[in-house]
């Protein structure tokens, strides 16, 4: 029983791991067909159809997370006796990461991109 929830739990862990990030893009181009695509990413968020016939698609790979302003209590800038002061903290603003994909009009990839967008 122990065996069987660490392998669930480690399969659970690989299948929320993104898989753009280990693929060698490069190796794919002039093979990798859009249709490959679809099937392995599942619908791209945003795709244009150029007028030679070309597409780009674009993937949402990993969405970030908005920042925060909040307020903790920070002993150890109180003074004895006194209650805790509230101080001031920051959480930053992580982008969305994205996947481009531009295939060739014959469906082929031609081209790849990966970059970070804000919200």
């Amino acid at each position: 029983m122990k065996h069987t929830s660490c392998l669930l739990s480690w399969l659970l862990l690989l299948a929320g791991c993104t898989t753009t990030s280990r693929v060698d893009w490069n190796s794919r181009i002039g093979a990798y067909t859009y249709d490959q695509a679809v099937m392995e990413l599942g619908p791209p968020k945003n795709v244009e159809t150029l007028p030679d016939g070309a597409r780009v698609a674009t993937w949402l790979t990993q969405r970030g997370r908005p920042g925060s302003v909040g307020f903790g209590m920070g002993a150890a800038f109180a003074t004895p006796g006194s209650l805790e002061s509230p101080i001031p903290h920051e959480t930053p603003a992580t982008p969305d990461q994205y996947l481009r994909l531009t295939f060739g009009p014959d469906g082929r990839l031609v081209q790849w991109k990966q970059f970070y967008q804000y919200r």
